[in-house]
């Protein structure tokens, strides 16, 4: 027996499609083997399973563990639930591996599978090495077991250990996501006053997308926390392993704003140590860093790759633009957005208890969102390359962590290929409108230059 994946489903990070398209059972169940001999010749016999909130969840899920069992693995099912919670489960449990079946923020019709291996990630070159053991049909046999665990009201306990926050008022926005649940029980113990939104889980995501770093889906989040006069609001992917937050006047607090905030008392507690941010971040997240007496580290975007880099270089914080905040410290190192919220509360209690006042007193940078470029799969990574040459030989100040981030007087502005589309991904942050408006002008000349046309694809 052997399987092939549709080609566009194996990606970076995960592997993920459309159900009845690139994706479906039979695929959940090829996972299954080519994942539970991986774990079987490392010596592993158990995987813990979760599934997300999308219709098409629960028959992958049950066809990913018939796959796990068939190759002698024994499958710890956690059930329905946010996808660090599944983390929280390997951990909690001594796993050898994990498997989640989420579609994350993606439409309705998506569904997928993040996958950890021990405790660490599993991507990249993992993924593609899963893809040639089931299309060789490199499987071993066996007769694995599988039983249910109830997982959740341990995980929301371990949310609230150590806390030491104030009692605040709170909406929470769970977007028909599978936070919810646990959310319900976590505002339970929780002091203060709490509104929740959307908490039911519901995979047509009747009420808007589970996507908080796009603005237009925080507006309910804003409308509640403006009616019910809250301190903050907060709101979370589909899957809950990303955060978005609002203040109490409704503005949003990106993801480099809350970093600069979650990690002041971590550098409280570990004087010193490595914050790491994605390309994306703001030059204010690092000089905040920096003034703190902490060591930023700017990296490349990717929930596995900034996983990777905390672990080698011993960091306790790290965080991306699009929501996701690891803690190693007091907590695994995996991105939880829940936790992210709780940890959020904490530290605006240490601060002065307003987060109002906490965005009150950032800098006044000028950014655009994140704009994006139709490119091809192989030529994006080709502009990219052109680019970088063309600035180096000018001799500009630029960094290649991931793509080519350009700093000028003006601010600086960032190119780089997206790792799980096919557009090139670009962003900038001025400290004026006509520094920003010089920067455009830079950015859209080197794509100019490379035949692409300075017209943004949504954002």
């Amino acid at each position: 027996m052997s399987h092939a994946f549709h080609p566009t489903s194996l990606r970076e990070y995960d592997i993920r499609g459309i159900i009845g398209e690139t994706l479906g059972e039979a695929d959940a169940y090829a996972i299954g083997r080519s994942f539970a001999t991986r774990i079987a010749r490392a010596g592993g016999t158990k995987v813990a399973v979760g599934y997300d909130g999308r219709t098409s969840s629960p028959g992958l899920e049950a066809a990913l563990v018939r796959g796990l069992n068939d190759s002698g693995i024994e499958a710890l099912r956690i059930g329905l639930g946010p996808t660090p919670m599944l983390y929280f489960a390997v951990h909690e449990l001594g796993c050898d591996g994990g498997v989640m079946i989420t579609g994350s923020h993606n439409p309705p019709n998506y569904n997928g599978f993040k996958m950890m291996l021990g405790n660490g990630p599993f991507f990249g070159a993992d993924i593609q090495a899963l893809g040639r053991a089931a299309a060789a049909g490199d499987w071993d046999s066996g007769e694995g077991t599988d039983r249910g665990v109830e997982i959740m009201d341990r995980y929301v306990e371990r949310l609230m250990q150590g806390f030491t926050g104030d009692a605040f008022t709170v909406a929470w926005d769970c977007g028909n996501g599978v936070a919810g649940p646990v959310v319900e029980k976590l505002v339970k113990l929780l002091p203060g006053t709490h509104h929740t939104l959307f908490t039911e889980v519901d995979g047509a995501f009747p009420n808007h997308h589970p996507d908080p770093t796009d603005e237009k889906n925080l507006s309910d989040l804003k409308r509640v926390v403006a009616e019910k006069h809250c301190d903050f609001g907060v709101a979370f992917d589909g899957d809950g392993d990303r955060i978005g937050a609002v203040d109490g006047r409704g503005r949003v607090i990106w993801g480099d704003q809350l970093l600069s905030i979650l990690a002041v008392p971590v550098l409280k507690a570990l004087p010193g140590s490595t914050i790491i941010a994605d390309v994306k971040a703001s030059q204010m997240l690092f000089d905040r860093v920096r003034e703190l007496g902490g060591k930023p580290l700017m990296w490349k975007t990717g929930h596995s790759l900034i996983k990777a880099k905390m672990k080698e270089v011993g960091s306790p914080l790290a965080g991306e633009m699009s929501g996701h905040v690891f803690f190693q410290h007091d907590w695994y190192g995996f991105d939880d957005g829940i936790y992210a919220a709780v940890r959020l509360i904490a530290a605006v209690s240490a601060m002065g208890g307003s987060l109002t006042a906490l965005k009150d007193a950032m800098p006044v940078l000028i950014n655009t969102p994140e704009l994006r470029f139709q490119s091809s799969e192989a030529r994006k990574f080709e502009v990219v390359a052109e680019v970088l040459a063309r600035l180096k030989a000018a001799g500009a100040d630029v960094d290649e962590t991931d793509g080519a981030r350009v700093n000028t007087p003006d601010g600086w502005w960032l190119l780089r290929a997206s790792n799980t589309q096919d557009v090139l991904v670009a962003r900038a942050e001025a400290v004026s409108e006509p520094a920003l408006a010089r920067l455009m002008a830079a950015l859209n000349a080197a794509l100019a230059e490379s035949g692409v046309e300075a017209v943004a694809v949504g954002h």
